[in-house]
């Protein structure tokens, strides 16, 4: 297994999990939250693919999926185009409302193939590339796509476990 093979199966690992996440959900069960201060299924998988779209996009150099694609407005969310998530306050968490978990799945589908046709591309020796200087030490390519995979996997994990205490709620 190459690189790019690794990365597009922890990639495919995350969509897997972010589906079963939204499997079987309503709308109303997505934007539950366990308590007041709680992040909801719908903001947590909204928030890690803005994350990965937000990364992935700057990595190749492109507009955001979020904007290019039209899924700004298919959100219809309240906040600037360049919001992505973190550090928004539980009134903020609370106002990532859908329609259907169709909406959510089909936004971090469409950031996911273009993921995919990125990580398809890298060899070994990029992985070492410098990405971003702001950092001690500097964050490599490899470094920030692994940091994508952590980070998207902990909250489709998340929204997992609100998914198993909703359900077990409801029947």
């Amino acid at each position: 297994m190459d690189s790019a093979d690794l990365l597009v199966d922890a990639f495919d690992r995350v969509k897997e999990a972010v589906h079963e996440a939204v499997q079987g959900l309503a709308p109303k069960q997505l934007t539950a939250r366990l308590d007041p201060e709680a992040n909801s299924v719908a903001w947590l998988v909204w928030h890690l693919t803005r994350v990965q779209d937000d990364h992935l996009a700057e990595l190749m150099g492109n507009e955001q999926v979020w904007t290019a694609d039209g899924w700004r407005e298919k959100f219809d969310l309240p906040f600037p185009p360049q919001v992505i998530g973190y550090g928004q306050s539980s009134a903020e968490v609370a106002q990532v409302q859908v329609t259907s978990r169709r909406l959510l799945t089909g936004y971090y589908d469409a950031v996911h193939r273009r993921t995919l046709g990125f990580v398809r591309t890298v060899t070994a020796e990029q992985l070492d590339q410098v990405v971003d200087e702001a950092w001690t030490p500097p964050v490599t390519l490899g470094v920030r796509l692994v940091s994508v995979i952590a980070e998207d996997l902990q909250h489709a994990g998340q929204a997992a476990f609100i998914r198993g205490v909703l359900l077990r709620r409801s029947s």
